[in-house]
């Protein structure tokens, strides 16, 4: 789990970077909830949290080089 101190410390192409292996950690522990070898299913929400974490701070980054 990342603190979203640690995030805001990336700069935006850390995070892009992040946001990939994120969504490739969440397809793989959904396949294996899937195929019933997922030992902590609560891994998923984990994953999804920092998903979510990493979204909004380059959204905050965005916005914050448009003004």
């Amino acid at each position: 789990m990342m603190k979203v101190k640690e995030v805001r410390d990336l700069t935006a192409q850390e995070l892009n970077t992040k946001l990939g292996e994120l969504k490739k950690d969440l397809f793989n522990l959904r396949l294996q909830h899937a195929t019933n070898q997922l030992d902590n299913p609560l891994k998923i929400a984990e994953v999804k949290r920092d998903i979510a974490r990493v979204k909004t701070v380059l959204r905050e980054k965005e916005l914050a080089a448009k003004s």
